[in-house]
């Protein structure tokens, strides 16, 4: 049975400022806290986390939601429990306190928790720094948590936060004014590469979020942007997961190189390997 299978990963927890979460790790070398996208970190997140590991570096998943393995593709548990699941995870984010779901210039308070233990991780794992990998409604917590200078490799994965349902909204992202400030400045005088993914027609992820990204950060946001054709079709959903659900994990696919594009600034930045290199 694939449900529920997180064969490979040691479980463990982490506690900061009286809040405890379960945590999945796999590898050795650098950290990189992958943050999954709802419903919670599924076969494919797995997946991912698995080729972070390949390239060198410790996989790190929080649980912020969700349960950890559960499969929510219709085809293999059915539409009517995968619908359950994909609720009840929305609901889970929609309620909690930690979560900023519609505010502009503001971020989500469990950023604040991801930074510990990005810093925690570093101590454990070593190397020059820390990655981070958000998706979806965490996309944008990799942002803010590179006001920490031990986030060296931050990746905003379909980043939609805030929800887009106003044009002021559809052009911001989830990280206060002074949070973005720092970030900035840290992209001037240290050389911090963001790096974010899209669909272009995702409406979850609009065009004025990421123009709205290259006018605050410069050069130094570097987008990858592609074709809706490029997605999986056999995706349930409208294209939007870019490394799990809708990636096409075969070579010369625009995702595949999407993917890779990820696992090169992780081992340019965590492991001092120039880009391309997999040994």
């Amino acid at each position: 049975m694939t449900d529920h299978d997180v064969t490979g990963f040691t479980e463990g927890t982490f506690t900061h400022d009286g809040a405890t979460r379960r945590v999945l790790r796999r590898g050795t070398g650098p950290a990189v806290i992958i943050m999954a996208e709802i419903p919670g970190i599924t076969p494919k997140v797995l997946q991912f986390a698995e080729r972070v590991a390949a390239a060198g570096c410790t996989a790190v998943l929080p649980v912020l939601f969700g349960t950890p393995g559960r499969d929510a593709n219709p085809a293999t548990g059915g539409r009517a429990n995968a619908g359950r699941y994909l609720a009840s995870s929305l609901w889970q984010v929609c309620v909690s306190r930690e979560f900023t779901l519609l505010a502009t210039g503001r971020g989500s308070d469990v950023v604040r928790w991801l930074r510990a233990l990005a810093a925690a991780e570093h101590e454990r794992c070593g190397g020059p720094g820390v990655g981070a990998v958000g998706m979806c409604v965490t996309g944008g917590f990799a942002l803010a948590m590179a006001t920490d200078e031990r986030l060296v490799a931050p990746v905003l994965s379909q980043p939609s936060l805030p929800l887009a349902v106003t044009a002021s909204r559809a052009g911001a992202i989830d990280i206060s004014p002074d949070d973005l400030a720092v970030v900035r400045r840290r992209c001037e005088r240290e050389g911090l590469q963001v790096l974010g993914l899209r669909f272009r027609g995702d409406r979850l992820v609009p065009g004025d979020r990421f123009a709205y990204l290259r006018r605050e950060l410069g050069e130094a946001f570097v987008a990858v942007e592609l074709d809706d054709s490029a997605a999986n079709p056999e995706a349930a959903l409208p294209p939007h997961s870019v490394l799990t659900e809708h990636l096409v994990d075969a070579p010369g696919q625009p995702t595949r190189q999407a993917l890779d594009t990820v696992l090169d600034l992780f081992r340019t930045r965590l492991l001092g390997k120039a880009p391309g290199a997999t040994g």
